[in-house]
């Protein structure tokens, strides 16, 4: 199992949007998912491993 995380940048289409229509809220939202995303990678890379 590795540690590498799957990080799935903004698509070129999400962000192309935000520019056409010039919607913040959209622009918003994918910056939220992935600060999100940062913080549940954190919080693995914290999490002390499971003992059997």
């Amino acid at each position: 199992m590795s540690n590498e995380a799957n990080t799935h940048p903004p698509s070129e289409q999400s962000l192309a949007l935000f520019l056409q229509d010039n919607d913040a809220d959209k622009l918003t939202d994918i910056l939220v998912e992935a600060l999100y995303e940062a913080f549940r990678i954190l919080e693995d890379e914290i999490r002390p491993g499971t003992l059997h």
